[in-house]
């Protein structure tokens, strides 16, 4: 097992809601905040990387649209998920 597979195992291993839960709203954003993490980093080194720099906005857009979901429908999951991934200070 790849050092990345495991890694998606275990973020959605912490935040699935049931045993064969992957595609719950937390668990999405949860991936999502980890891979945009790892792409700020890339980032920082590759300042005039375009293309990542297009998919780094792409997963941020689309992590707000699935967090205005989960606002919508629990707000209580939600305020939870933002703490323990640490998005907003």
């Amino acid at each position: 097992m790849s050092k990345a597979v495991a890694r998606k195992a275990n973020v959605i291993k912490t935040h699935q809601r049931g045993a064969k839960d992957t595609g719950s709203p937390e668990v999405q954003v949860a991936l999502l905040t980890d891979r945009i993490n790892e792409l700020t980093e890339h980032m920082k080194v590759h300042k005039k990387d375009v293309s990542s720099r297009r998919g780094l906005l792409k997963m941020v857009s689309n992590r707000r649209t699935l967090l205005d979901y989960l606002k919508r429908k629990d707000e209580k999951t939600y305020a939870e998920l933002i703490k323990k991934l640490g998005i907003r200070g």
